[in-house]
């Protein structure tokens, strides 16, 4: 049983690098403070899902081949996160990524070690923020994980001028965590309406001077409609 669960976890973990590392590698562009939106079609989803993830935190300094990832499911008959949408209402809505948003990420004073990801709508359509950020610092070759714990009951949609949000444990206050290491780079990318795949243009939001220190406790909750929510996990 351990085995053949370590094998599907890191064929996911797989997924999600890859997901990663296609956001920063392919050429699509992507938007922070002030930076103009990239030309990047937007995925508008036409079906709903429903997901029931796992996730477990990766042992220190793991890498994206042994990585474990959350696990999901589908449902056509439910919205991703858990909730039921109207289908009559899909052609007006749009998955939020790098192109129809402003994206920030700013570390936090309190609860200590934490930064907090802020999303805000820009466009003119109603977007999704589905699952939770896949996170990649510099060149790092592993997968955050998202907290299970903060999957919310229904997927976080925003109105236009609206904002989601995500909270990041960057390391363990305990000093637990390994393999701590600076950050100058941020890349964000969004999932779609299923797991691990793609959701559009990524951002690269703007990092303190210094960086952004973070180890091997690296975590990220799903995307929150509250800010509270975000940070307080």
């Amino acid at each position: 049983m351990r085995t053949r669960r370590t094998r599907l976890l890191a064929a996911t973990g797989l997924a999600l690098a890859a997901l990663a590392l296609t956001a920063c590698e392919d050429g699509t562009g992507a938007r922070d403070e002030g930076a103009s939106k990239p030309a990047t079609t937007t995925t508008t989803p036409t079906q709903t899902q429903t997901q029931t993830p796992s996730a477990e935190k990766p042992a220190g300094g793991a890498t994206a081949e042994p990585g474990t990832t959350p696990n999901s499911t589908s449902d056509s008959s439910a919205s991703t996160g858990g909730s039921t949408s109207d289908s009559s209402s899909d052609a007006s809505r749009v998955l939020c990524n790098g192109s129809n948003t402003k994206v920030t990420a700013q570390p936090v004073s309190r609860p200590l070690n934490h930064m907090l990801i802020t999303v805000k709508n820009t466009g003119s359509k109603t977007c999704d923020l589905t699952y939770f950020p896949v996170l990649r610092f510099d060149e790092m070759q592993w997968v955050p994980q998202g907290a299970e714990a903060t999957q919310p009951q229904a997927v976080v949609t925003l109105a236009p001028g609206e904002s989601g949000y995500a909270g990041v444990l960057l390391a363990a206050a305990d000093g637990s965590g390994d393999g701590g290491t600076t950050g100058h780079k941020l890349t964000i990318a969004f999932q779609g309406t299923t797991p691990n795949s793609s959701g559009g243009a990524s951002a690269t939001p703007s990092l303190p001077a210094k960086g952004v220190y973070y180890d091997s406790s690296l975590t990220v909750t799903y995307w929150q409609q509250n800010m509270d929510d975000a940070i307080n996990y």
